[in-house]
């Protein structure tokens, strides 16, 4: 069985119980949440680029780990770092 925190053991105690309650500002969350997500992943422009063959077989390789298209995390990535929130380990 998995290992619960306290606050996961409390939400499932909860959800067994019927006692969760949906929040009222829910279907309004989720409208914005999608608009965010059709936004993102709107591909309106196409780019060429020239890499080594050696990093595309290495994107190919994290692409495949990850169960998406390689231009797929390509451009994850991308947008990641023009929202500054791709940061270098380190």
């Amino acid at each position: 069985m998995n290992r619960l925190d306290d606050e996961e053991r409390e939400v499932l105690e909860a959800f067994e119980a019927g006692t969760l309650k949906r929040d009222e500002q829910a279907d309004e969350i989720k409208q914005r949440h999608q608009a965010y997500a059709e936004a993102t992943f709107r591909k309106d422009a196409r780019i060429n680029i020239r890499l080594s063959s050696r990093d595309l077989r290495g994107l190919q390789k994290k692409a495949l780990a990850e169960g998406i298209p390689y231009q797929t995390l390509v451009s994850s990535i991308l947008h990641k770092y023009v929202e500054g929130r791709l940061h270098e380990d380190g």
